[in-house]
């Protein structure tokens, strides 16, 4: 058995779960507001995701590396 490779399956599985969660919960909140979504409480994701790519762009050329080099992580493990 290789512990590397089902650690990394686990965590593929993990990462693409979060992904599906957040897909969910931004979809919910746009439909519902912020307020009406049981589980997210008061939490607002859209506002998060957005200041964190406003963070990605506001660091100039080291947020679009960075941002590109998260995108083509994303892209290879398909």
């Amino acid at each position: 058995m290789d512990i590397l490779a089902t650690i990394r399956k686990w965590a593929a599985g993990l990462a693409e779960t979060a992904v599906s969660l957040m897909a969910l919960a931004i979809t919910l909140q746009i439909l519902m507001g912020t307020s009406s979504v049981p589980f997210l409480g008061n939490t607002d994701v859209i506002g998060n995701v957005s200041s964190i790519l406003a963070t990605l762009g506001g660091n100039g050329l080291i947020g679009l590396v960075a941002l590109y080099v998260l995108h083509s992580i994303w892209k290879s493990r398909k």
